[in-house]
């Protein structure tokens, strides 16, 4: 009854945003993404379009007709992390080091209103300790793989997908692509998208992939399914969220969770001013226990054009429910659900569960295609009575009858320079001071952490 509620009213602000034309750049070309899926070279079409860049072949290959064509594209990466003291000193190996590899080649079939992508992955881990998980190789397998049917309705159009896909939504606080990682994080899903100029409603039911150490050996993971309904208007998003798992574990206990996220996600421009502010209410039940549960994430930054190198400044402050009291019949604690790799920042041993956070930064315009961001971090605990997570959400930290709420803090450095508009290299350097909380429950150790990275994708 709830969903049926939403989705109604999502229907109904869908029609009133309708009147709202979509922004447009002619002739300008697609910004790659991490998804690849959401790329339009149709406009490679017009021979007049084409600048002679070599990869222009490869993204519009036609087939025979006007409505039919071929995209093609490839990402190689390599990815070096570093950990010195990881988790503070108290992780099975504090001091690993490893390489990440992997391939995504991809293939976008349009045929009219017919659509086929498939998007195979080859990716590898060496020297990870003390194993290699899930998110670190996956061997050759299927990444994505979706069959997609549009149907224009007046002035909407109705797009049906089914497969194998990643479904990052908006800022992906709670549904990411996990693009940072070696492994992304894919969903075999079914979903319903209605276009209307700038406005979308997305309907959907997914279960999370789980990537296996072999060849083809990935699978859906169907103790755990996501249902929701998302609507992003301009400059707002709203959406409702089911999330269901079996056998789920907090605090030191098993049990059936039945989760439901309200969220409501405000952003924009305005000049050189933007923001971003989202807040996310967390119903249900766990294992007999009632779920309360919320956050409320927050990014305002301010853009200085003229200024030398020009300075891009951020703030950002989250704060995200913890377990307040564990015998109250009530489990406070947020749940993530799928968030995005690079939480906050490139590296961080802490996740957005039971946490407050403040992260001011700013981004710096060095030339020559290359950029310096310098960020820190100050990270407390909500809750006394809840620990410290890390990003997927595995307790990294009990309470353990400490009263302290300070966890630490953070600095950040990264270099990125755009060599050629396929090849990206980029560093990062981070250290996590350890506060009250860390020194009173275990080991305290200073986390040094270091990235080197080379991506190339056309």
């Amino acid at each position: 009854m709830i969903a049926r509620r939403i989705l109604a009213g999502l229907a109904a602000s869908l029609s009133a945003a309708a009147a709202v034309p979509a922004a447009a750049e002619p002739g300008a070309p697609p910004t790659l993404t991490t998804t690849r899926f959401d790329e339009d070279w149709s406009r490679l079409a017009d021979p007049a379009a084409r600048t002679g860049r070599w990869s222009e072949p490869f993204k519009y290959v036609p087939l025979g007709g006007a409505s039919t064509w071929l995209t093609t594209g490839l990402e190689l990466r390599l990815r070096q992390e570093s950990y010195s003291n990881n988790e503070w000193g108290g992780a099975a190996a504090p001091d690993d080091g490893y390489m990440w590899v992997r391939a995504l080649p991809y293939a976008d079939l349009h045929l009219g209103q017919v659509r086929a992508f498939v998007q195979p992955i080859a990716a590898y881990a060496v020297g990870v300790q003390p194993a290699a998980g899930p998110v670190d190789r996956t061997g050759l397998d299927l990444l994505q793989g979706f069959a997609e049917v549009s149907a224009p309705l007046g002035e909407t159009t109705l797009v049906l997908r089914a497969g194998r896909q990643l479904m990052p939504l908006g800022s992906e606080r709670l549904v990411g692509a996990r693009y940072g990682p070696n492994v992304p994080l894919a969903f075999d899903a079914v979903r319903a998208d209605l276009h209307a100029g700038r406005a979308k409603v997305s309907v959907f039911r997914a279960e999370p992939v789980r990537a296996g150490p072999g060849t083809f050996d990935d699978e859906r993971v169907s103790a755990k399914a996501l249902l929701g309904a998302y609507a992003t208007l301009p400059n707002l998003d709203l959406y409702y969220l089911g999330f269901r798992h079996r056998d789920a574990t907090f605090g030191g206990r098993t049990g059936d969770e039945h989760r439901d996220s309200f969220g409501v996600r405000s952003f924009g421009r305005a000049g050189d001013w933007r923001w971003n502010v989202e807040g996310v209410v967390q119903t249900g039940r766990f294992d007999g226990r009632k779920i309360r549960a919320w956050t409320v994430g927050s990014e305002g930054g301010r853009r200085f054009p003229t200024a030398p190198f020009s300075p891009d400044l951020t703030v950002r402050f989250n704060v995200v429910s913890g377990d307040t009291d564990p015998a109250d019949g009530k489990l406070g604690t947020f749940n993530a659900l799928f968030p995005k790799g690079k939480y906050f920042g490139e590296l961080s041993p802490v996740g957005p569960y039971n946490i407050v956070s403040l992260n001011p930064g700013v981004a710096l315009d060095l030339g020559n295609d290359l950029s310096l961001g310098l960020s820190a971090m100050v990270y407390w605990r909500y809750a006394r009575a809840d620990g410290v997570y890390d990003v997927p959400g595995n307790l990294v930290r009990g309470a353990n009858g400490s009263r302290a709420r300070f966890i630490g803090k953070e600095v950040e450095a990264t270099l990125d320079w755009q060599a050629t508009p396929e090849l990206e290299l980029s560093a990062s350097l981070s250290a996590f001071e350890a506060g009250a909380f860390i020194r009173e429950t275990g080991p305290a150790e200073t986390v040094g952490m270091f990235g080197l990275e080379a991506n190339f994708r056309f």
